[in-house]
């Protein structure tokens, strides 16, 4: 499988390239930066990597491999400041995505994996503006139901791993948490409200503590093997052992994922009436696979959801109608 990382000179796509060698398949990885040093620097060091056993193969390419390759991962982005909101990046990173749409055939035939933030308004502005296939357009969101994981397993003084949540809707403030489907060890369990407020209040206010650090760095070892097993998980490659599904945790014996047929992933997809919304990328659950999102799962949702995820999809729609980009 021919992968390509735009922005593969920064910590996210290195990372990326980093977990695409050191777990299963066969990858021919190709990063492509705006600093072409960086990107010949992690050239360099993750040649050792494959002499370390390793597999697949690790190259520096230029602006015009990307219609070669068969899924191309978008990690580039402007400089982490500290704010309140991803939505302050738009502008700079709707400029930043155009120049790698601009290399990309109107027959390409690939997935494109959107890391770069706000993710979902440039997931809706990218299928508008290229008329590819919406579900062949993704947009990485997994590390939000990450984090409500993580919340929940603090809230109940449990072990990484054991809890299964999932956030859907859009990936910032706005991100819808489903409370009634949590489960531990595979068994439903019902929360306080106190337990949901204490869940929501990390969850929602991760992002502001972590760039008030104003360490310039992203979530780069989460986002970087996150999104290594979604290009696995769209290529079907094999492994053993597992660590976490994205539907559970195992326990945790090995940091590879195994890919199952049936796994369901968080990812932001245009949707075309699923939900009763249309023309608008949220994140919701998909089964991947060669060709994007091969399934969109409809899930029952409360009223209150329903209306939380419309606010979310409206505010969406109004993001990605203002980007202006020639």
């Amino acid at each position: 499988m021919k992968i390509l990382i735009a922005g593969g000179g920064g910590g996210v796509g290195a990372s990326v390239a980093f977990n695409l060698l050191i777990g299963p398949g066969d990858h021919e990885v190709t990063l492509v930066d705006r600093r072409p040093e960086m990107a010949a620097s992690h050239v360099l060091d993750l040649e050792q990597v494959l002499e370390q056993g390793a597999c697949g193969s690790i190259c520096q390419g230029t602006d015009e491999d990307v219609a070669e390759a068969e899924i191309v991962v978008v990690s580039a982005a402007a400089p982490l400041t500290v704010n309140q909101s991803r939505m302050v990046y738009l502008d700079a990173n709707a400029q930043i995505l155009a120049s790698v749409l601009d290399h990309l055939p109107h027959d390409w035939g690939g997935v494109l994996v959107v890391v770069t933030n706000p993710v979902d308004p440039l997931c809706t502005w990218v299928a508008r503006r290229t008329g590819f296939d919406g579900r062949r357009v993704l947009g990485y969101t997994l590390n939000d139901s990450l984090r409500l994981r993580t919340a929940i397993g603090h809230v109940l003084e449990l072990a990484p791993g054991r809890i299964d949540a999932w956030m859907i809707g859009e990936h910032g403030n706005l991100a819808v948490a489903l409370f009634d489907r949590v489960t531990v060890d595979g068994v439903p369990v019902t929360l306080s409200d106190e337990q949901c407020a204490r869940a929501r209040d990390f969850v929602e206010n991760w992002y502001v503590r972590h760039v008030a650090l104003d360490s310039g760095r992203s979530s780069t070892w989460t986002s970087g093997l996150g999104v290594a097993r979604m290009v696995r998980a769209i290529a079907k490659s094999t492994g053993v052992d597992s660590v976490a599904e994205s539907t559970g945790v195992d326990s945790g014996r090995s940091v590879e994922p195994q890919i199952r047929e049936d796994e369901v992933w968080p990812a932001s997809v245009l949707l075309q009436g699923e939900y009763g919304l249309q023309d608008v990328s949220l994140s919701v659950p998909v089964s991947l696979g060669p060709g994007g999102a091969e399934r969109i799962h409809e899930w029952e949702l409360t009223g209150e959801q329903t209306a939380q995820l419309a606010v979310a999809a409206e505010f969406v729609v109004k993001a990605a109608a203002g980007i202006d980009v020639t």
